[in-house]
């Protein structure tokens, strides 16, 4: 196929050309009744000269020798050549009907769309779909539908031709170009109103009004006349689209700025703790007073804790502040300490430095239950024999070890497990809370020594034996040398077969403690007439049960005595200096220095 103009030879006329059955507008519309006889097609008759194929010269459009519309309707055109019929044109070469498939000759001038002129000889006009002359205008013939057999089929002679345009769901009549107007705008949905839109009558930036450029702005100037521009286009669409960049903005602006504050905010936090001084009180407190216990191992920034918590201290960081700038601060130990509240961190320092603040009972190696109960009622302002009662009563519920159990001999079930070191006791407290942490670290200091292997050892019978010989070596020793040879000589004692004792101990310090007494001027009938279980001179063996809280100097010697044979010790100077001996000839010499001194 070639293009039109452009090579020898008729060609079709497709349905796809964008010309096809569209010559152009020359008038209205016509008027009612006014309907063409030969099938709504209209032609002036004049002579048409065949063209010869194969030759296209001339130009399309109007002609100067072309006749003028002269208001004349010819039912039939007439060609030379060619005959029309009943709406069809007939052409000798190629017999194709012009309403399905129009094929013309190579003729000088032809033009397609609904306004064909030929001009060959005389220049005749061939027009269809233009004025008749009248004032009316002719139907346009539409092409066939070739799906549909009937579509060439014209209308009887005379009959009026169907109307395809006065049904209600028929499109419009065409109109002529000059006359056509836009499509209207579907109608879009009425834009949901939003809480915040500033639009830009409000100082909008262009930017978050739908991203419009330098560009849009001129194209918006050469479309604001016709309606048609993006801004007439753009209507309820841009402002949508304005509101969601205004909310895509927020949202940024609220990332933005929570970022920004988190920044500021962990910069600041940096500054305080860095270089800003803590909060702080300042003087020396109130009336106010309170208690507060300090636990074992605590260091500065729990004490701070446990202040700011009672009301004594502002922040803990100014208390660990004046803790580490005080050169005695890390002599602060565990135990109560009575307390101003609302002190300066400096004050609440120098306070618990001073013995007079510290609400504390302390427990000596080798101290007695009986004095340790009375220590803790004085503490907290109870009656004397509360404490003591109480650990009668309750001794069971206190958390003692599960070999800790003595025979009805046992004087005090928590001898030996009151475990030196020092204690909170301020008023208030209750002496059963006291007494159970006594027992606790007894019960943990214990436990760092497979007691019951050590007692099969030594020939014991158990754990509970162990620390009843360590709160005799306890009772009975001076220095650390001491309370080695002390243990041996427990353990040589003990042995029944023994040629020195046969079993007896005979050590004062169980006769002190069945008198509550501690007496190294005892004399011999003295001693042997009281009969009390405790007492070593008249039993063999060991006491029922410890007769003194042992240190863990103490229980380490009980552990690892020595081996040098020894059987017999004297305090020669009756305080610090005791000697020892292997037999009881060297015993009387020793005993014999210690007379002298008492008679000096």
């Amino acid at each position: 196929m070639t293009e039109y103009g452009r090579g020898q030879g008729s060609e079709p006329w497709p349905p796809e050309d964008p010309l096809y059955g569209d010559g152009g507008w020359g008038g209205q519309q016509p008027h009612a009744g006014h309907q063409p006889a030969h099938g709504g097609q209209q032609h002036p008759q004049q002579p048409h000269q065949q063209a010869q194929y194969g030759d296209w010269s001339g130009h399309q459009g109007h002609d100067p020798g072309q006749a003028p519309y002269g208001g004349q309707q010819y039912d039939q055109q007439q060609y030379t050549g060619g005959q029309y019929q009943g709406g069809h044109q007939q052409y000798p070469e190629q017999h194709q009907h012009y309403g399905d498939q129009q094929q013309y000759p190579p003729a000088d001038h032809q033009q397609y769309g609904e306004q064909q002129q030929y001009a060959h000889q005389g220049q005749q006009v061939y027009q269809q779909g233009g004025w008749d002359g009248t004032g009316t205008h002719a139907h346009v013939p539409y092409a066939a539908d070739p799906g549909d057999p009937y579509g060439q089929q014209p209308a009887a002679y005379g009959a009026e031709q169907p109307d395809h345009y006065g049904t209600p769901d028929a499109y419009p009549p065409p109109e002529p170009p000059g006359r056509r107007g836009a499509e209207p705008e579907p109608e879009a949905e009425p834009p949901t109103e939003t809480d915040w839109d500033p639009g830009p009558d409000r100082g909008e930036h262009a930017f978050f009004a739908g991203g419009d450029t330098a560009v849009d702005t001129d194209d918006a100037d050469d479309d604001e006349p016709g309606g048609t521009g993006r801004r007439g286009r753009g209507g309820k669409g841009e402002k949508k689209k304005k509101r969601r960049n205004g909310c895509a903005c927020l949202v940024v602006l609220l990332v933005f700025g929570g970022g920004l504050a988190g920044v500021s905010y962990v910069g600041y936090t940096f500054y305080q703790n860095r270089y800003a001084s803590a909060p702080d009180y300042s003087g020396d407190g109130t009336g106010q007073t309170v208690s507060i216990e300090v636990p074992k191992g605590a260091g500065g920034a729990e004490i701070g804790r446990r202040l700011k918590e009672a009301g004594v201290v502002k922040s803990v960081d100014a208390f660990v502040s004046a803790f580490t700038h005080n050169p005695e601060g890390d002599k602060i130990q565990a135990g109560a300490y009575i307390l101003k509240k609302q002190m300066s961190a400096s004050s609440a320092v120098e306070m618990m430095l001073d013995p007079k603040s510290q609400a504390n009972v302390m427990v000596k190696p080798g101290q007695r239950n009986v004095q340790v109960y009375q220590a803790i009622d004085d503490k907290l302002g109870l009656s004397a024999g509360t404490t003591k009662g109480v650990a009668r009563k309750e001794y069971a519920d206190l958390g003692l070890p599960s070999w800790a159990k003595g025979g009805e001999s046992v004087k005090d079930p928590l001898e030996g497990f009151l475990y030196p070191g020092t204690y909170a006791a301020a008023k208030g407290m209750k002496p059963e809370a006291v007494l159970k942490d006594m027992v606790q670290q007894a019960d943990a200091a214990y436990a760092k020594y497979d007691l019951a292997a050590k007692a099969k050892q030594f020939k014991l019978d158990g754990p509970m034996q162990v620390i009843t010989v360590a709160s005799l070596v306890q009772a009975e020793g001076k220095t650390i040398d001491d309370y080695r040879k002390m243990a041996e000589v427990v353990y040589n004692r003990l042995d029944y077969s023994n040629p020195e004792t046969y079993g007896f101990l005979q050590f004062d310090s169980t006769y002190n403690y069945v008198k509550n007494q501690s007496n190294i001027d005892i004399s011999l009938a003295e001693i042997k007439q009281n009969k009390d279980p405790y007492n070593t001179y008249s039993h063999k063996g060991l006491p029922p049960g410890p007769i003194g809280n042992p240190g863990e100097t103490a229980l380490k010697a009980t552990l690892d005595p020595t081996d040098d044979g020894w059987y017999y010790f004297v305090a020669t100077d009756g305080v610090s200096k005791t000697e020892f001996a292997r037999t009881h000839a060297d015993f009387e010499k020793l005993r014999d220095k210690f007379n002298a001194r008492s008679d000096d």
